[in-house]
């Protein structure tokens, strides 16, 4: 069996990254190329590598997140509340692997969306399936699934996510499907997974916000419990670009 042969094998098993460091290493001269030990070892690597990259790209195409954004670029100042430790202890995404949540709020343009989406990135980088959805799109959603039936459909897609992001929490009005679908989503995430949530409107307001007292209690338990909460503070971020 000759190279070719072997390479055209390998892609048709799927195995790219084997495939691609085995042509590399067969052009070198005979006497540069590794012992057997060290071939597999490169081989094995190399696909390991080339899933993980294929992994990351569909997670981030799969997550739908608002921006493109990076923990780098996330600024921190006294004025915004916000401080380097705080953010290298999300960096690491550790909080998702104990399914503890995180509450996201301050006034609009305080940069909510985007910390949440950089996190959601970072997740994607990590090995963690995300997904991001803006409330007012995901009311929307549970409205027309109601209506051709694939309201099952819509919340298995959601759950089947290790780290969901909800955002601009409390901007309009739930109505009860909604507040079931939201309940329905956090009882299955419930010290299993993790929920983001970014909204303007201060924790206490929430239940308020739900409006229907039942489903409120039942939400904010499942919110609340083993959740992380960072208030952000300080002028809008969208105005000091447009200054800058």
């Amino acid at each position: 069996m000759n190279v070719e042969t072997t390479i055209t094998q390998l892609e048709k098993l799927k195995l790219t990254g084997m495939a691609n460091v085995y042509k590399a290493i067969s052009n070198l001269p005979v006497n540069e190329r590794p012992d057997l030990d060290q071939f597999m070892a490169q081989l094995a690597e190399a696909e390991q590598l080339d899933r993980q990259n294929k992994r990351t790209i569909m997670y981030l195409k799969t997550s739908k997140l608002r921006y493109q954004a990076s923990l780098e670029e996330i600024h921190c100042s006294t004025e915004r509340n916000l401080n380097k430790q705080t953010l290298l202890s999300l960096a690491d995404c550790s909080f998702i692997k104990r399914a503890e949540n995180l509450l996201i709020t301050g006034k609009t343009g305080c940069g909510k969306s985007y910390l949440a989406c950089a996190i959601g990135r970072q997740a994607c980088y990590m090995g963690i399936r995300t997904i991001y959805l803006a409330m007012n799109k995901f009311i929307e959603k549970v409205a027309l699934s109601k209506v051709d039936g694939t309201f099952i459909k819509l919340i298995n897609q959601i759950e089947k996510n290790d780290l969901i992001i909800m955002d601009d929490f409390g901007l309009q009005p739930l109505d009860q499907n909604t507040r079931l679908a939201l309940l329905q989503i956090l009882e299955d995430c419930y010290q299993r997974k993790t929920v983001i949530v970014t909204s303007q409107l201060p924790v206490v307001k929430w239940y308020d916000y739900i409006a229907e007292p039942t489903l409120a209690d039942a939400i904010m338990d499942r919110l609340l419990s083993n959740a992380n909460r960072i208030e952000l503070k300080g002028e809008s971020m969208r105005k000091r670009k447009s200054i800058n």
